[in-house]
């Protein structure tokens, strides 16, 4: 490897294909012959954007000036994907192709009242159960393990856990694939546990875990409420976070992965809670302004500018060169940050 990351992600690395349609699914779907269903929508907008998970944490860790690793599985048409997040510093030594193989990818075709129809092709992804992540994470502090192949979230978290490196366990989307014993293992195993108040719902259902017996388990858990904002409970420690302003709620599908990647982030600077968790608000703010989920972008400056203006309290309580001085070490890193 190039170089040391300070975190280490497995996680999904997909396309997402994001299309509109400007009538009503319904005006073509006939109830009475969904037996025999036969439908074609003529598209207004088709775009083809780079997503998953772990490539959305990558990204956005890179704008903070934060060296990651990326692990995982990807197919024969990810060369351009790979290129621009080795621009920001990534490192994608990790990042195996599989000859014959497309990329995970998502199909999102929604209509003029919000209605989805969509689909996912999970191509390269399975074999990222093959990968011992051991050598990636060997020098490392954190290590992330969130929604991709559930054989590759348990493998990689059990080898996480068995090395100095701290494992954030963040199930998400997969906690409807994993079981109840995968996801207590997981929780067991890990320092911070991640996720949505629904998504803790899923959890407690599944292994009789509520949110007191996580947070008794883990050193930190930190819950996020959507346009509520997060808490992050530690040490018995209980800090509520609100929001970041958002000028426009453009696309909110991005902002819990900007979230982590400020999170992790603000971990790493051994700020408080309190500053940690506002690094994370203002991560996932970028990203919902925005069609796309590494559509976003900003220089540390413009960052800090934008902290001091969403909490005036806490003015001067993030330092612009905190994220530069990481980020400039780092080889392929890209100019202005």
């Amino acid at each position: 490897m190039s170089h040391s990351p300070n975190v280490v992600i497995s996680a999904s690395i997909a396309f997402d294909h994001i299309m509109s349609f400007s009538g009503s699914f319904r005006d073509h779907i006939l109830a009475d012959k969904a037996h025999v269903l036969s439908v074609s929508f003529l598209l207004d907008s088709f775009k083809k954007q780079r997503g998953g998970v772990g490539g959305n944490i990558a990204y956005s860790l890179g704008l903070l000036g934060e060296p990651s690793a990326l692990v995982g599985t990807v197919g024969e048409d990810f060369a351009d994907y790979r290129a621009a997040l080795t621009s920001l510093g990534v490192d994608t030594s990790g990042v195996i192709e599989v000859e014959g193989e497309l990329t995970a990818s998502a199909f999102m075709n929604a209509d003029l009242h919000g209605n989805q129809i969509a689909s996912f092709y999970p191509g390269a992804m399975s074999a990222s159960r093959e990968i011992d992540i051991s050598p990636y994470i060997k020098d490392a502090s954190w290590g992330i393990v969130s929604a991709g192949d559930p054989e590759a979230m348990i493998r990689h978290s059990r080898e996480i856990a068995g090395s100095q490196c701290k494992l954030v366990f963040d199930p998400s989307q997969q906690i409807v694939i994993l079981t109840g014993e995968q996801l207590a293992h997981g929780i067991e195993l890990s320092d911070l546990v991640v996720g949505n108040d629904y998504e803790y719902g899923m959890m407690e259902r599944k292994t009789g875990l509520g949110l007191g017996d996580i947070e008794q388990r883990a050193d930190i858990m930190v819950v996020t409420f959507g346009d509520q904002g997060s808490e992050i409970r530690s040490a018995g420690e209980r800090v509520m976070i609100p929001i970041a302003p958002a000028t426009k709620v453009v696309d909110p599908t991005g902002g819990g992965d900007a979230y982590r990647a400020g999170l992790l982030k603000g971990l790493l600077m051994e700020s408080d809670l309190e500053v940690v968790g506002r690094i994370a608000a203002q991560a996932a703010t970028y990203a919902i302004e925005h069609h796309g989920t590494q559509e976003h972008s900003y220089t540390a400056d413009e960052f800090v500018g934008r902290f001091d203006t969403s909490f005036p309290d806490f003015t001067g309580r993030v330092d612009p060169d905190a994220l530069k001085a990481a980020f400039a070490n780092m080889p392929g890193a890209a100019v202005g940050l």
